[in-house]
């Protein structure tokens, strides 16, 4: 069993930078592949980044790329989504996530699944 704990969200103005961080425990020792999604109010849930177990390969949405990065350290359990140049339509409640599959799996965007989820963080951008 995988436990995921986000922090980092909060309320921004459009063009600033944010940190989130996605806090690993349980099963720890296993190779997951991570990853970031968002839900706006009224939207499906979509996909914004995702990262292998060790760090060597990631991917990020067509919305995201250029401005947001997700890395990860692994001597700290905790997965990262540098989020900037933040737009008011990147407003929702970010959710981590994790699973087994591997990570060119989310290269597709429309996979918006993982096996385990924490209980999200909310980003506000305001313009």
């Amino acid at each position: 069993q995988v436990q995921l704990v986000e922090s980092g969200g909060g309320v921004v103005a459009a063009g600033d930078s944010l940190t989130l961080s996605c806090e690993i425990s349980g099963a720890t020792s296993a190779r997951y592949t991570n990853g970031w999604f968002r839900q706006a109010p009224g939207k499906e849930r979509e996909s914004v980044a995702a990262i292998s177990w060790n760090g060597g390969t990631t991917f990020y949405s067509d919305s995201v790329q250029g401005r947001f990065t997700i890395s990860r350290d692994n001597a700290k359990n905790t997965v990262y989504l540098q989020m900037n140049s933040l737009k008011p339509e990147d407003s929702a409640v970010y959710y981590c996530g994790a699973d087994q599959r591997p990570a060119w799996y989310y290269s597709d965007q429309s996979r918006t699944n993982m096996d385990y989820w924490g209980k999200g963080t909310l980003v506000t951008v305001s313009s």
